[in-house]
């Protein structure tokens, strides 16, 4: 079942690092900076999204960087070429996929499960980890039946669980995270994480000195929390790594993603779904990005981003970097506005 592997525990560890170095920068906004090019795709599929709402059955990024929207009538396929993406005819509609999703929010709670609609393949689909055997499997397959040909089952490698960390390691109660990104509001500093970090301890530090204290922690339903810098002395940066940070954003299923932990460090991947809701032991968090990209203990909190756009803090997933692996992402913007804050 989904358990908190990915919280490191402090054994015997000494660390001074430079909190900076694993944190964001600049306005957060719903859409990246003008001077992001690469996110593009991403942000012309978010605004098609929003522009079409259910009358489309999603869109993504294909292999060659174009965006590609499902469609189910002429007329709307009209208008989306018109806007200059590829329109695909579909068999089931936005509103199908959307009542098979909701559906299983109300019926699937399992720990060890996750569902999200995926575009490509214009259906939901339920992923179910190594934990998921037997009579519980039978009960899964059962649920997902009723649905018919509008979901199917995945199983994913390994155990999930809750990971921790974002780029440079922080730390309280005895564990080790990540921090996401340096974020502010007005002439007050603070940074966020992952929320199944924040709800362990008030203090955090950066194994040396004393950083700050919690603001808000919000986990299970969503996985974010805030921590007021109370630290004046230590440099606080708006980059992840050698990364600049100049925006916040949603991106598109397909687009190709990096993820910055304490743990693992810089790993890349792809986008396979948003909005995936995944059955922690915990409890279940909703409105989570779905990738391809490894993590595993002490990277919980990391920093997810797409050339200088911040996506997401790292939540939890199943498999290592060694086999590979499915790890699940807080979308940052949902953090940025809920506490007023913005990047830097």
């Amino acid at each position: 079942m989904l358990n908190r592997k990915l919280r490191r525990p402090i054994v015997g560890l000494t660390v001074c690092m430079l909190v900076g170095t694993g944190l964001a920068a600049s306005p957060a906004s719903a859409a990246p900076s003008a001077g992001d090019p690469s996110f593009a795709p991403s942000a012309l599929a978010t605004s098609l999204d929003a522009k079409f709402g259910v009358n489309t059955a999603g869109s993504y990024v294909d292999a060659a960087g174009k965006v590609v929207v499902n469609v189910t009538d002429a007329a709307t396929a009209r208008t989306v070429k018109a806007s200059g993406a590829t329109a695909r005819f579909v068999t089931r509609s936005g509103a199908q996929l959307a009542a098979a999703d909701n559906a299983l929010k109300t019926s699937l709670k399992t720990p060890g499960t996750t569902f999200g609609i995926d575009p490509v393949s214009n259906q939901v689909v339920v992923e179910v980890d190594s934990t998921i055997t037997g009579a519980t499997l039978a009960s899964v397959e059962a649920t997902v039946a009723k649905l018919g040909d509008s979901a199917r089952i995945e199983r994913i490698p390994g155990t999930l669980s809750t990971t921790i960390s974002g780029g440079d390691a922080i730390y309280a109660g005895g564990s080790r995270c990540s921090l996401g990104f340096n974020v502010r509001s007005g002439s007050t500093n603070y940074f966020l994480t992952a929320g199944h970090c924040t709800n362990i301890a008030s203090t955090w530090t950066n194994g040396s000195v004393t950083l700050g204290t919690r603001s808000g922690t919000s986990f299970p339903g969503n996985d974010y929390g805030i921590v007021r810098y109370t630290n004046t002395t230590i440099t606080k940066t708006g980059g992840v790594g050698s990364v600049d940070i100049t925006g916040a954003g949603t991106p598109a299923v397909g687009t190709t993603v990096t993820r910055r932990g304490s743990t693992t460090g810089i790993r890349s991947g792809r986008v396979t779904a948003l909005n995936t809701t995944v059955n922690y032991a915990e409890g279940s968090v909703g409105g989570m990005i779905r990738t391809t990209v490894c993590a595993q203990p002490g990277d919980s909190g990391g920093s997810l981003y797409a050339g200088s756009t911040a996506l997401g803090l790292t939540s939890g997933g199943s498999g290592n970097c060694t086999s590979g692996g499915t790890t699940y992402f807080q979308p940052v913007t949902e953090a940025l506005s809920v506490y007023g804050v913005s990047v830097f």
